[in-house]
């Protein structure tokens, strides 16, 4: 009896669920009409001032695809690399990084439009990672747009990039301005000074484009990135455009950009920790060099003693090379600096001339 009435139950409750099913599946809750689409409202101030950046600035971004070979038909493999690039003057001038061009061959540019274009390097600047391209067709490039400047940056502004991250064209990123100041080394052995450092997304193919400000001024070029695994983590790089605006101009007129310097080979800043000195320690002075001619004295090898510290630059404090290299570039060559030296606790001040120490190299 007991058995039958467990049976019974069981199939009254299959019956129930079968029954539900077929309610709910010819319920109006479960219609299949679409549903319609609710308005939104207004976009915030913030969205508005972002989407304007991106269809004004966007189109005169380009991406930069750089070959070790002239054919691009080649079977072998062949290096080659990617970046982004920006539209710099109505001369069909583009800027980009060095490093994305550096042994090029061949270098095309995509434009936001799709279309394709040849390229030249005109000129590069291996210490300041730039590089500037002329786009070889007859084609109309799009406009440059506006130039700002980076001297009256601040820490916590907002900061825009567009490039071509991992080849994704036309990608926009935002943040803000996490630092000012920073030394950032460039492959040529120098160090870029006063670079801007931003958590807008930076990644491998956003080098060479533009870092803006929320009017949509150039206000850097992206250049690196500070990642273990090679992708963004909050740590970017860019050069001030300050230095773009007067090195690119030079690269277009002469295709290189002089080498501000005064002949001298310093000791590393590991070293000058060590002995406690602070500033430039002299280890040697290039023959004929500004440095030698100025009476400026280098390590004593044979006796173990130091020879000449800089400590000033200017009446500006030096405390490692990148002080003094920052202000002889500001001055440039065919001047002079006045430099502080220090010989044990003796102090003199020296006018040295400045010259182009890259025509030597």
């Amino acid at each position: 009896m007991n058995r039958r009435y467990v049976l019974a139950l069981a199939v009254i409750a299959a019956l129930v669920l079968t029954l539900t099913a077929v309610h709910r599946r010819y319920t109006p809750w479960t219609s299949s009409v679409a549903r319609t689409i609710d308005q939104r409202g207004p976009l915030s101030e913030a969205e508005r001032v972002t989407i304007e950046i991106f269809e004004r600035v966007s189109p005169s971004v380009v991406q930069v695809a750089a070959r070790s070979t002239s054919n691009p038909l080649s079977e072998e493999e062949e290096p080659s690399s990617s970046g982004t690039g920006f539209i710099w003057d109505d001369g069909g001038h583009v800027v980009t990084n060095d490093h994305v061009v550096q042994n090029a061959k061949a270098v095309a540019l995509r434009f936001a439009s799709g279309e394709v274009a040849e390229a030249e390097v005109v000129g590069l600047a291996p210490n300041y990672d730039l590089a500037v391209l002329r786009i070889r067709s007859a084609r109309q490039p799009p406009p440059p747009f506006a130039l700002g400047s980076s001297t009256d940056l601040k820490v916590g502004q907002s900061a825009f990039a567009i490039g071509n991250p991992f080849g994704l064209d036309q990608s926009m990123t935002s943040g803000i301005i996490s630092a000012l100041k920073r030394r950032l080394p460039t492959s040529s052995g120098r160090e870029i000074a006063n670079v801007i450092q931003t958590d807008a997304a930076i990644n491998p193919g956003n080098s060479g484009g533009p870092l803006l400000d929320s009017a949509g001024r150039l206000i850097g070029v992206t250049t690196a990135i500070v990642s273990p695994s090679g992708s963004n983590a909050g740590i970017g790089f860019a050069i001030p455009a300050d230095i773009v605006n007067r090195v690119v101009p030079e690269l277009i007129r002469t295709g290189r950009v002089p080498t501000p310097g005064i002949g001298i080979v310093a000791a590393s800043e590991a070293v000058a920790t060590r002995l406690g000195i602070e500033g430039v320690i002299v280890v040697r002075t290039a023959p004929a060099s500004p440095a030698e001619r100025a009476g400026i004295r280098g390590v004593d090898f044979a006796s173990g003693t130091l020879g000449d510290v800089i400590t000033e630059a200017n009446d500006k404090s030096v405390r490692r090379l990148s002080d003094l290299t920052d202000e002889i570039e500001q001055i440039g060559t065919g001047r002079s600096v006045k430099l502080t030296v220090k010989d044990g606790s003796r102090s003199r001040d020296l006018n040295v001339d400045i010259v182009d120490i890259g025509r030597s190299q």
